[in-house]
């Protein structure tokens, strides 16, 4: 009985390895692309609108649970992505909810942050085991999954960029901005 055990918990192991080395292989490669060819994202827009609008009031995200995180990201040839603004709480539950998104990302205007979009995050091996190895998606968009090592220092997650508020020359869901700087 226990080398049944054994072998059942290899196995498991091994598919899981098996799907994370597929997503992080394929689905980069293909995601952005993906998403900027996608044919109708204005409902997920609008529904992302709707459900931040309270946070166009960067001094809304602090009593939320949001705090600044990581600086003002940018690329050198990529525009950039802003400053998140992470609820720690969410990042680590799990779940993923169209009205509460892990991040809320700023654009800085001086001394003032204007809201340009969010950022969905789930933990991989977490959602991957609560969801029968399905990789995440929220109204038709997949996720893009993000390996470790990476920048942040974490364990592999599932992440979606939804820029709500500022368009997105390259696609409603791409990773990167053109149109958002951290130039003040």
């Amino acid at each position: 009985m226990t080398q049944i055990k054994a072998v059942r918990s290899w196995a498991i192991s091994f598919l899981n390895l098996a799907l994370l080395w597929s997503a992080a292989t394929f689905v980069p490669l293909f995601a952005q692309e993906s998403h900027a060819d996608h044919a109708a994202p204005a409902k997920l827009v609008r529904d992302v609108r709707k459900a931040t609008r309270q946070f166009l009031d960067v001094n809304n995200a602090g009593p939320a649970g949001y705090g600044p995180a990581f600086g003002c990201v940018s690329g050198p040839d990529h525009g950039a992505m802003g400053i998140h603004y992470v609820n720690g709480t969410l990042v680590g539950d799990g779940q993923i909810k169209l009205e509460y998104p892990e991040a809320l990302i700023y654009e800085p205007v001086g001394n003032a942050r204007r809201l340009v979009g969010v950022e969905y995050i789930v933990d991989a091996a977490t959602w991957l085991a609560a969801n029968n190895n399905v990789p995440p998606s929220l109204d038709g968009q997949d996720f893009q999954f993000v390996g470790a090592p990476n920048r942040f220092g974490l364990d592999p997650f599932f992440e979606l960029h939804v820029w709500a508020w500022r368009d997105n020359p390259q696609g409603a869901f791409v990773d990167w901005n053109n149109a958002v700087t951290c130039e003040l």
